[in-house]
């Protein structure tokens, strides 16, 4: 199942991101603007972006943040497949199984 990183301008850029790279999304219920927001993580816990969670952001094949909101409990890992110019796909990794 892939996701769609976005919003990383907000944050450390394109630039924080590498193919094959292990990233942590981590539910954040008290989001006041997104009641399903998923912040995206780097090793060192430093926030890097959110799963995007609207038609606008997006990529066309993936899933959105409301989609797998609801199957994670804490905190589950996603793997980088593909850097475009201005968004992440990531590889959810089901029951927490990190492929490296």
């Amino acid at each position: 199942m892939y996701i769609t990183i976005t919003g990383m301008s907000h944050y450390l850029g394109l630039d924080a991101f590498r193919l094959n790279q292990l990233l942590i999304l981590e539910v954040e219920p008290d989001n006041s603007i997104d009641n399903e927001a998923i912040k995206v993580l780097i090793e060192g816990g430093a926030t890097v972006g959110y799963v995007a969670n609207s038609v606008y952001t997006i990529v066309k094949g993936t899933h959105s943040a409301g989609y797998i909101y609801r199957d994670i409990k804490d905190k589950v890992y996603a793997k980088v497949n593909f850097i475009t110019h201005d968004s992440v796909i990531a590889e959810l990794m089901l029951n927490n199984e990190i492929e490296m």
